[in-house]
């Protein structure tokens, strides 16, 4: 799937799940996005759901042609963003986490660790640059869960809006986009957007 010339789409489409969260029919699966974007910084937008580790980590490193990540931005902490982020800062020991305050204690309930040494907390307006694309960040709450967390690349115009407009659906399949995108909407974020 082609994003921009530097921002590559890494995710992976799931077609072994029948029900999305435990309760959505999916009949035609589920896609976990994940981005790479190169710059002279190089930043990974979100992980994938952790029966997808070493795809996702295969398509990472083509991807990345040889460059090693600076950043890892987590933007939502439910698992289907954020399983592989333990799997990640192994495979890449040099790399930041960029992620909100509450995401951060979300992380040390979910794996034991805040990981301290290498963070970097964001908040509304806050700003990372990689070179000429710079990530802007805004704070979206209880778009589905309370840590999330936007981002807007400005150079590119694009938005990576963890939940906040996403469908059910594996991205190889036809299907009525709109339709599943309505489903997405009422029954994940549309109690709290």
């Amino acid at each position: 799937m082609f994003i921009s010339n530097d921002i590559k789409y890494v995710g992976v489409n799931d077609h072994n799940i029948d029900l999305f969260e435990g309760q959505y029919v999916v009949p035609n699966g589920m896609a976990y996005n994940s981005y790479v974007i190169s710059d002279y910084k190089v930043a990974v937008m979100d992980t994938v759901d952790k029966n997808f580790t070493h795809e996702w980590l295969d398509n990472l490193e083509k991807a990345l042609e040889g460059k090693a990540p600076d950043y890892l931005v987590v933007q939502h902490m439910e698992p289907d963003h954020s399983a592989n982020i333990v799997n990640f800062m192994k495979n890449y020991p040099n790399a930041e986490i960029v992620s909100s305050q509450k995401a951060f204690t979300m992380m040390k309930n979910f794996f034991g660790t805040e990981f301290e040494d290498r963070r970097i907390v964001v908040g509304e307006g806050d700003e990372l640059p990689l070179g000429k694309h710079v990530l802007k960040f805004v704070g979206a709450p209880m778009v589905h869960w309370p840590e999330v967390l936007m981002t807007y690349d400005t150079f590119d115009k694009v938005l990576f809006s963890a939940d906040g407009f996403g469908k059910f659906g594996a991205l190889d399949v036809e299907e009525d986009w709109a339709c599943e995108a309505r489903r997405y909407y009422i029954g994940i974020v549309g109690k709290y957007g």
